[in-house]
């Protein structure tokens, strides 16, 4: 019922359009350069190229034993610390307050150092920031990285979601709004696709005067290329 009702509007839309020419480009909905923001040693990588990963799923490990020996370190700190805190609070009326305060205070440094050690910790392992496919690979087991002078490791974009960035002429600035039909062919294909606009971008490129906008679509290879008319209102 839903796609009935949107074929019926899509032909009233048509009906009393006025088509605007628009060129595309196909990108990853989402897409992100990785990298290790920690120095060290690639000890192990989990991924290649073409591998459809999760969010938060680990790509690559850099060597981090020293890392986890002084984690280890100040959980032992902070354990004692805990103990000797939980022995004063039984007697904190009968001793004098300054002491207590040390021990409190010897406690939540050792926390913050607990924290501080988990963070460096976190740093040597590379996740996926959200579900999608690797689409670049820079980084061998074996390889230094700097923290200081960040290196991209992988690349990561969005498995199937696609988006389309189209450019058209300045002069349908007016013109053209979100929710307008987008009618287009990628090249090489000859079927014709449709798709709303879902964005458009408020200004003009100063070289070529054309205003960008965006429809969202699935399943394109990225890197295509395309052509299309944009059907705005003729009022």
């Amino acid at each position: 019922m839903k796609k009935m009702i949107f074929t019926f509007l899509i032909m009233v839309s048509v009906a009393s359009a006025q088509k605007v020419y628009a060129t595309f480009d196909v990108v990853a909905l989402k897409s992100a350069n990785l990298a290790f923001t920690a120095s060290g040693r690639v000890e192990q990588i989990n991924v290649d190229i073409g591998s459809i990963v999760k969010k938060n799923q680990i790509l690559a490990i850099l060597d981090n034993n020293d890392t986890k020996a002084m984690l280890s370190k100040t959980k032992i700190a902070l354990k004692f610390a805990k103990r000797e805190l939980q022995r004063q609070q039984k007697i904190q009326k009968l001793i004098d307050a300054s002491k207590y305060d040390r021990v409190l205070s010897n406690y939540e440094n050792a926390k913050a150092s607990v924290a501080y050690q988990e963070a460096l910790y976190a740093k040597t392992i590379l996740k996926a920031p959200f579900d999608g496919i690797i689409y670049e690979k820079k980084v061998e087991v074996g390889d230094a990285v700097s923290g200081m002078m960040l290196k991209t490791a992988f690349k990561i974009q969005s498995l199937h979601q696609r988006k389309l960035i189209l450019m058209f002429d300045q002069k349908y600035h007016h013109k053209v709004k979100v929710g307008d039909i987008f009618e287009y062919r990628v090249d090489g294909d000859n079927k014709t696709y449709k798709g709303v606009i879902s964005k458009v971008y408020p200004y003009a490129n100063f070289h070529n005067r054309k205003i960008k906008a965006e429809v969202k679509a699935k399943d394109f290879m990225v890197g295509l290329f395309g052509d299309g008319y944009i059907l705005v209102d003729e009022k």
